[in-house]
């Protein structure tokens, strides 16, 4: 529990970053906002393997390893939305849910690619070794994902739909005000907080409440733990992009609540198989709950939520949704599995309803965006869409229709 106190402390800092980040964003644009988040989070991960240790250091030790996950938390804070923003906003009309899904892929290969490293040092040193110098090593590589990526984010144009506001002027000059201020923006804020309140429960059980639960309440082995959760992140990365798919075709309201609603059918049948003490079973119950059913949703996710606020207070909008649920979504999760799982000496049944009750928020409130949205509820709207045809006779920008006519013409 005390571990799990540390991870969420990285929570606890995202919505500053969010409100930070959000305004830049939404000030001077998407693309450089992305690569300045990316980059501190880089560095920040990396540090963490060349912390010195509590032998060399004393308490600093500790002290610097909650300044680095502050600082992780303040990037992340900003991050998620910025990816999810470019991607949608350089989408074109019908095919928003493909390309919002994109970057919700990099969260599966992300995990598959943290735990399999763990799995490959574990089995390739010794205990003494791994904790002496092993775990380090993957802290260190990160340092490559990061360049390659904010090398590429930089080579991004920014999105259309930036470029349309403030060449209109319509940029916001405090956009966490104005979305505050304005009654519809207000109330598609709270509906995304609790929206996200089932994605996040169900991210932070299979993937990291999981691993503690099977190792220390199942008796499992570790190393195939992480193989487990290795083959779930894999089947993840597939099923969300045909998240999507699906999500232009039927909508992100619809897929979304659909896949939250079986997420939440899945959790006693899927503790149910964990209580087996069977590797086999857990990675089969794995696979289901974390593989296909959260990445049907969580492939929807993005797109959902950036419908709900328009172009110039929507990277605020987005990251405010995001950010301030993860702290009791996502951050608190584990802690609060452990403690009811402990409450309960050892069986995980209150801690299941705990998660079927998140599930249920977030269908109800999902189903309730889906009401509020109007006809077209999956488009994202946009003060103003450039018109090329007629920017290249006028040499200008001409007024623009809502990504919704668009859509809905199409």
């Amino acid at each position: 529990m005390l571990s799990f106190a540390t991870f969420a402390v990285g929570f606890l800092v995202r919505p500053i970053g969010g409100l930070v980040f959000g305004h830049v964003g939404d000030r001077i644009g998407r693309r450089r906002t992305l690569a300045a988040t990316m980059l501190l989070m880089g560095v920040a991960t990396a540090l963490m393997g060349a912390l010195p240790t509590a032998a060399q250091v004393g308490v600093l030790a500790p002290i610097l390893l909650l300044v680095l996950r502050i600082i992780q938390g303040f990037a992340l804070g900003g991050e998620w939305a910025g990816a999810v923003l470019l991607a949608v906003e350089h989408a074109p009309a019908g095919r928003k849910g493909r390309f919002g899904s994109i970057p919700q892929v990099g969260l599966a290969l992300g995990l598959g690619l943290g735990t399999a490293v763990f799995a490959l040092l574990q089995t390739a040193l010794t205990s003494a070794e791994f904790l002496r110098y092993g775990w380090r090593i993957a802290f260190g590589v990160s340092i490559v994902l990061v360049v390659i990526g904010v090398l590429v984010q930089l080579a991004v144009d920014e999105t259309p739909a930036f470029v349309a506001a403030a060449r209109s002027l319509d940029v916001s000059r405090a956009p966490v005000l104005q979305l505050l201020a304005d009654r519809t923006t207000r109330r598609n804020t709270g509906l995304g907080l609790l929206a996200r309140w089932g994605e996040g429960s169900a991210f932070n059980t299979w993937g990291v409440f999981a691993l503690t639960y099977a190792t220390a309440s199942l008796g499992l082995h570790k190393v195939p733990v992480l193989i487990a959760v290795t083959a779930a992140a894999a089947v993840m990365a597939v099923v969300i992009p045909l998240s999507g798919s699906l999500t232009d075709r039927f909508g992100a309201v619809r897929v979304y609540g659909v896949g939250v609603a079986l997420s939440g059918l899945a959790v006693f049948p899927v503790f149910a198989l964990f209580g087996t003490h069977s590797i086999a079973w857990f990675t089969v119950g794995l696979i289901v709950a974390f593989g296909l059913v959260y990445g049907l949703f969580y492939g929807a996710q993005g797109t959902l939520f950036a419908q709900l606020f328009p172009t110039e207070v929507r990277y605020t909008g987005v990251s405010l949704v995001y950010q301030f649920s993860g702290i009791y979504a996502a951050g608190l999760t584990p802690l609060i599995l452990t403690a009811l799982t402990h409450s309960a000496h050892g069986a995980p049944w209150p801690a299941a309803g705990y998660l079927v009750v998140t599930a249920l928020i977030s269908v109800l409130a999902t189903v309730w965006i889906g009401k509020v949205s109007g006809a077209s509820p999956d488009a994202v709207p946009s003060t103003t869409v450039p018109d090329a045809a007629a920017e290249g006779a006028t040499g200008g920008t001409t007024p623009a229709t809502a990504d919704v006519v668009t859509v809905a013409a199409e």
